[in-house]
């Protein structure tokens, strides 16, 4: 059963934008009718399709699903790569749980910015909005506008980490067994060639504890896929 984000209702009829009814009725073929999930304020409902319309479909709600959500707070901080891998880190951090991903710019950065940088935050969102639907989450992760190191160093978190090789690293499953799901947890990823010595210097004196994934040396794209998975198994209900 396909789910929806809306944030338009009006007494039990929730209303589809353009982009989903499109999808709804072009895409996945649905006719009058069709079962359909809806996401409201973080509220999960059943409903079902009464009016099929591409700008604006209505969805009548029947009853609102118990669900429960996921409890845990992680943020990524990912240094922006080519848009290809880019893309595909912000669909599997969203399908893993991330609550908000942050796009870095350091000096390795493999990616060109232009004008339109407003324009690529607002398709990025909508990625992960895509994302939320299909792995059926209940909330949709925050894409935060591009930053560099040390506008990132300025956020309030309660655990700060940075991905490393280094060989005095702590372990992940080490730290992870002091983190508590209602934790505000940072974890940040560097680009393919690694942040310069000075990036990873002003993270360290700016209180990021540095851990290792373990071994064996990870692309930046697998790095953010692994933490999160890790972070799954350490929560999981």
């Amino acid at each position: 059963m396909q789910r929806y984000f809306v944030d338009k209702k009006n007494d039990d009829n929730f209303y589809l934008n353009s982009d989903d009814s499109y999808h709804f009725i072009k895409v996945m073929r649905a006719n009058s009718g069709e079962s359909v999930e809806i996401v409201y304020n973080k509220k999960l409902f059943l409903g079902k399709l009464i009016k099929a319309d591409l700008k604006e479909s209505i969805i009548k709600t029947s009853k609102e699903i118990d669900l429960n959500d996921i409890n845990y707070n992680i943020s990524i901080a990912q240094a922006l790569v080519v848009e290809q891998k880019f893309n595909t880190i912000l669909q599997k951090c969203t399908e893993l749980g991330a609550k908000e991903i942050i796009p870095l710019e350091v000096s390795r950065s493999k990616i060109n910015l232009d004008k339109k940088v407003d324009k690529k935050v607002e398709r990025w969102q909508k990625i992960v909005k895509e994302a939320s639907s299909q792995s059926k989450r209940i909330d949709i992760p925050k894409v935060k506008n591009i930053c560099n190191i040390k506008e990132l160093i300025a956020g309030e978190y309660d655990h700060k980490f940075l991905c490393s090789v280094n060989e005095k690293s702590k372990t992940i499953k080490m730290v992870l067994q002091n983190m508590q799901s209602c934790d505000k947890i940072l974890f940040v990823v560097g680009p393919e060639g690694g942040f310069t010595d000075y990036e990873e210097e002003l993270l360290m004196t700016s209180g990021f504890i540095r851990i290792s994934l373990g071994d064996l040396v990870l692309r930046t794209e697998t790095a953010s896929i692994a933490i999160l998975s890790m972070v799954n198994y350490h929560f999981m209900r």
